[in-house]
């Protein structure tokens, strides 16, 4: 990523740029700020988890209020969840998805009040919210949900599955659904179980009371490494945004940009393969 992994290389914005909804005649014209360098101004928020109004206005990024609003519009726009969409595409014909499991889990961060957030009944009783996630077997992220973090893990488990996009890439009907779902005892549920059959996924999911099943834990590590990953933007890992439709935004900003990183090693590795074969 390097020092400034908040600059938008140009790969990636061709990408992205065509996705962006046009500005209206109503516009101001010029803008005061293009949009690649607002996009570079609300990741660096995202990295270095400052407030909108300390963003520096020495990098040439625009205002904090101007990033903020730029990110309101585009997510409305749905431009992060087409970019995921595209993303994951790119992966799955690449054969970079795998899709014989899907590993969920919920960790409890730390977060402010605002929409769908609640008492955490693991931190004193504390206002907050957290994050529940699907990713595939090699922990590609597939959707991301937030709650209030007094909302159960099984509560989630159907719309986690439901919630991924269909993955399109190879001929044939587009793809959504794994072959198996590995979950924890919190994920425990006789109706999911059989919910999850009628979608022709095989459920691997610890009950309560039982030990573990063997060997689920170095199968399902992967979704730890991916929350990893998705806090590693810090704006992500403390909730400040208190409307639920600006933090659902940078989520699926981050997710489609892990699905960038993973894009460009499927690629390296491909073009390194076809130079030593020459």
């Amino acid at each position: 990523m390097g020092n400034r992994p908040w600059i938008v290389e140009d790969e990636l914005w061709e990408l992205i740029e065509p996705l962006l909804p046009p500005w209206t005649r109503k516009a101001p014209v010029p803008r005061p700020v293009d949009d690649r360098r607002c996009l570079q101004g609300i990741l660096y928020v995202l990295y270095n988890d400052v407030s909108w109004q300390l963003l520096p206005l020495e990098l040439g990024f625009g205002s904090g209020q101007t990033c903020w609003r730029r990110l309101g519009r585009w997510h409305e726009a749905g431009v992060f969840e087409t970019l995921h969409g595209i993303l994951l595409a790119e992966l799955h014909a690449a054969d970079a998805l795998d899709w014989t499991r899907a590993c969920v889990d919920a960790p409890h961060p730390r977060e402010k009040g605002g929409e769908a957030t609640g008492p955490s009944p693991v931190d004193r009783r504390k206002t907050g919210s957290k994050h529940h996630l699907i990713c595939d077997g090699k922990g590609t992220p597939f959707k991301v949900i937030t709650t209030a973090a007094n909302v159960n893990d099984v509560t989630q488990t159907l719309a986690l599955v439901d919630g991924i996009p269909p993955v399109a890439g190879k001929p044939g009907w587009p793809r959504r659904r794994p072959d198996a779902l590995l979950g924890d005892k919190g994920y425990d549920s006789n109706p999911n179980r059989r919910e999850l059959r009628k979608r022709r996924i095989l459920p691997v999911i610890s009950c309560k009371g039982a030990p573990n099943i063997k060997g689920l834990g170095k199968l399902r590590y992967v979704v730890e490494q991916t929350f990893s990953l998705l806090h590693h933007f810090k704006r992500l890992a403390v909730r400040w945004e208190r409307r639920l439709d600006l933090r659902d935004a940078p989520v699926s900003l981050a997710c489609g940009l892990i699905c960038w990183r993973r894009l460009k090693k499927v690629r390296s590795r491909s073009e390194g393969q076809r130079l030593g074969a020459e």
